[in-house]
C-alpha cells in the first residue's frame, strides 16, 4: 500500500524563518497523485487544510497563510511546502494528505503521512 513519507519538520525556527517541508507518495504501483497538500493541528484548535496542489497545477491556500507560504510540485512523486515569515501561530503537527488514482481495481485512494512537528518560537 502506498505510503506518505514527510520530511523537513523538527527543530525550533525563529518567528520571521523559513522551513520547507517535502511529501512523497511512494509506491512501486505509481499511482497518479490527484492532489496533494498539507493539514496541521495546533494544541486547542481544530485540524486545519494549510495548502494543497492538484495535478494540473491547482492550488488552495488557508487565508492565514497566504502570501507567506508556497506548495509545488515537480514531476515526481514528490510536493514541497515552502514556509517563509514564520510566526508562532503556525506551530502545530504538520500532515501530509493525498488523493491517488490507480489504473486498477483500487481507483481513487486517500492516504496520510505520519506527522511532523513545527515549532515557531517568538
Amino acid at each position: 500500500q502506498v505510503q506518505l513519507v514527510e520530511s523537513g519538520g523538527g527543530g525550533l525556527v525563529q518567528a520571521g524563518g523559513s522551513l520547507r517541508l517535502s511529501c512523497a507518495a511512494e509506491d512501486r504501483a505509481r499511482p497518479e497523485i490527484i492532489s496533494m497538500g498539507w493539514y496541521r493541528q495546533a494544541p486547542g484548535k481544530e485540524r486545519e487544510l494549510v495548502a494543497t496542489i492538484t495535478n494540473d497545477d491547482g492550488t488552495n491556500y488557508a487565508d492565514s497563510v497566504k502570501g507567506r507560504f508556497t506548495i509545488s510540485r515537480d514531476n515526481t512523486n514528490t510536493r514541497y511546502l515552502q514556509m517563509n515569515s514564520l510566526k508562532p501561530e503556525d506551530t502545530g503537527v504538520y500532515y501530509c494528505n493525498a488523493v491517488l488514482y490507480y489504473a486498477d481495481e483500487r481507483g481513487y485512494v486517500e492516504a496520510w503521512g505520519q506527522g511532523t512537528l513545527v515549532t515557531v518560537s517568538s
